[in-house]
């Protein structure tokens, strides 16, 4: 009898969880098709977007593009080079001593016994050789990770020397630490921004990076894929709607007076990218492998693309807050709605333009040390490829991010006060 009860009870529960299940699930998919109703467009423009980016991902990354672009890297000569990782298992010989110029460094050698832990050898006991100092190469310690050079001879013989401390877990730690407190903070908002981060370095190093390898004109490749990138970013934070666009549209206008004016101030001051640091091994690739960059139009890359999160923050925080203005208040004018703006683009361009250029400042703090302490003369300190670089570069930014206040104020009054786009 007990058992009887028992299972009428459990098939009763079960009855009335049924028609609970199937009603939540109703409900949900309803949500789902109004949402997708109200959201046709931005799931137009993001599928449009997806098709775009598979379609030149798989034109850019195949044979015939790249052209064994990348393989110069591998094959030098008779020998043919490898970069795997290993783990220490013994220090066999350490010969060090004291750094004459920088206090608690070293300069020396160890004779390393390692093992493998990628790439063809992977499991495989080989002798390594480890080489540092004070500008290159730190001592390393037994169970250590290391990156590894293996070099194969043309008579079989290998050799290799220690690369780098293999730093991945440590960046790995500290990138989920900053997963974590972006989405803690941000929730939903902080997942998209992510996603926006994460396709902007894709976009960067799978598209970009190899079409101008490829040889593609630096400036106009740069400025569209960036204006692809904010297209995406915009419409995944905001959907397709007037605030994400009037941003959008604030972003391109900003990227576009940086792309001029450092065209500009480049032209005028007799300087290029020829100029830039790693400038030398670019022409190498050309002169040595026929691998013919834009080097000249890199200068003007960099400042498009250092330019865009800061155009693009400034934007949307412009196009956000007048959007939010005219819903609570919607009686107010076009030319009130752009004061709004202009008051609050004020606020925004001091500390903006100040952290542009002291991050230009402070990626090559130690080479302003250097030239400092040459005790060069003003104008000729002023003069220097490295001053004029950094300054094209900063100012070139600051000016673009600026004049968006002004434009993004002007589209976004524009667009929101119009009763057709509501």
């Amino acid at each position: 009898m007990k058992k009887n009860k028992k299972a009428k009870s459990t098939g009763a529960k079960q009855a009335k969880e049924t028609p609970t299940k199937k009603a939540d699930w109703q409900a949900k998919m309803a949500t789902l098709r109004l949402w997708l109703k109200e959201e046709k467009s931005t799931v137009v423009v993001l599928a449009i977007a997806a098709l775009a980016f598979v379609l030149s991902f798989a034109r850019i990354h195949s044979e015939d593009f790249l052209h064994g672009a990348g393989e110069i890297f591998n094959v030098y000569g008779d020998e043919e080079v490898e970069f795997d990782t290993a783990t220490v298992n013994e220090v066999l010989r350490e010969e060090a001593a004291p750094d004459e110029v920088v206090t608690d460094s070293s300069v020396g050698s160890q004779e390393l016994l390692v093992t493998v832990t990628s790439g063809r050898y992977v499991g495989q006991q080989m002798k390594a050789y480890n080489y540092f100092g004070a500008l290159g190469g730190i001592p390393v310690r037994v169970k250590d990770s290391v990156t590894l050079t293996i070099k194969t001879h043309a008579d079989g013989e290998l050799s290799a020397t220690v690369y780098e401390f293999f730093r991945i877990p440590a960046l790995t730690f500290f990138l989920l630490v900053f997963i974590a407190a972006t989405f803690a903070i941000g929730r939903l908002t902080g997942l998209k921004s992510l996603f926006g981060l994460l396709f902007t370095g894709v976009c960067l190093f799978t598209i970009l990076v190899p079409l101008l390898i490829k040889g593609a004109p630096a400036v106009p490749t740069t400025f569209a894929v960036c204006s692809y990138v904010a297209l995406v970013c915009f419409v995944v934070l905001g959907g397709v709607h007037r605030k994400s666009m009037c941003a959008f549209l604030g972003t391109v206008a900003g990227m576009s007076l940086s792309m001029l004016f450092g065209l500009a101030m480049q032209w005028f001051a007799r300087i290029d990218g020829l100029r830039l640091d790693d400038a030398e091994s670019l022409y190498q690739l050309g002169y040595y492998e026929g691998i013919m960059i834009d080097i000249r139009g890199l200068l003007v890359a960099s400042i498009i693309i250092c330019s865009l999160g800061a155009v693009m923050d400034v934007a949307m925080s412009i196009s956000s807050a007048l959007e939010e203005i005219h819903v609570a208040n919607p009686a107010l004018t076009q030319r009130e709605l752009f004061e709004s703006g202009m008051n609050l683009g004020r606020d925004m361009a001091g500390t903006m333009t100040n952290t542009l250029i002291l991050a230009f400042a402070g990626g090559e703090f130690s080479l302003m040390v250097y030239i400092y302490a040459r005790n060069d003369t003003f104008y000729h300190f002023i003069s220097t490829g490295f001053i004029a670089i950094e300054a094209i570069s900063g100012l070139s930014s600051s000016i673009g991010m600026i004049l968006a206040i002004p434009l993004t104020a002007i589209i976004s009054s524009t667009l929101i006060t119009r009763a057709w786009l509501d």
